[in-house]
């Protein structure tokens, strides 16, 4: 029997130990998960709505108390994909299909199950391909992202359920195309930005701090409306992106033949 060396039998150790503190935020966000599932099927949408952006929130901490605390593990990654699945995967689907596509019979359970299944696959090809992408883009929409844009629907319509009451015959076909967009999208290649480039240490003008406390202020009054439109406009960022590289790509080809 061959001996491993201590530092590699270390490494060995720290890859199979499960740690306490981050994965109490995963079993969080999983909880909030299977909390929207319940939710949903009593018919309590907003409560549902609501338990997906807690696990979106409680799924950010979990990797930075990780990092912080530098108990990362394998163990943990494996429990943080199994949890997003929950969360971002099943709830979101069976909240979109309980809430507006069951009217459609079969094309309202396909396409919720399109979106389950854009989120099984977008969580696998991150996970395989975690040390080969630049980490400045994700590929495709990222499934918290995906859920928060399928359950800022749900939100948006309770919140302001008076307001859109001359739309209410337009929610589930609404409901039908951004629930298959989300699952589409999650499988696509359109670059997302990961925000992985912005350090909060890094020092910024005093106009900024304004328009920060001034974004605050509104989202804490409006935060189904501020909310639904920041996650609407993430996800047209990767469409925009990827047309402007689309158009970039012939001039530099033009270049090339001079």
């Amino acid at each position: 029997m061959q001996l491993q060396p201590p530092s590699s039998r270390a490494q060995t150790l720290r890859r199979q130990s499960i740690y306490l503190l981050p994965n109490l935020f995963t079993l969080a966000a999983l909880f909030s998960g299977f909390y929207a599932i319940v939710q949903a099927m009593n018919g309590q949408f907003e409560s549902a709505a609501l338990a997906i952006f807690a696990a979106m929130i409680l799924d950010g901490l979990d990797g930075r108390v990780a990092r912080m605390t530098h108990t990362q593990s394998e163990f943990g990654a494996q429990f943080d994909s199994l949890s997003d699945m929950v969360s971002f995967g099943v709830a979101p689907a069976l909240i979109m299909y309980e809430w507006g596509l069951s009217g459609f019979g079969k094309l309202g359970w396909a396409v919720a199950f399109i979106y389950c299944a854009g989120a099984a696959l977008r969580l696998a090809r991150f996970n395989t391909n975690i040390e080969v992408v630049d980490k400045r883009f994700f590929q495709g929409l990222p499934s918290p992202a995906a859920a928060a844009l399928v359950a800022g629907l749900v939100w948006i319509n309770i919140e302001y359920h008076d307001d859109l009451s001359p739309l209410v015959e337009l929610l589930p076909y609404a409901a039908l195309c951004f629930t298959l967009f989300a699952g589409l999208t999650m499988v696509s290649n359109v670059p997302y930005w990961s925000f992985k480039e912005l350090h909060m240490r890094k020092t910024v003008p005093f106009v900024s701090l304004l328009i920060a406390t001034l974004i605050l202020l509104i989202g804490a009054s409006r935060p189904a409306l501020v909310l639904f439109s920041f996650f609407i406009c993430y996800a047209a960022s990767g469409y925009v992106y990827w047309l402007w590289l689309v158009m970039k790509r012939p001039k530099q080809h033009n270049k090339l033949d001079k």
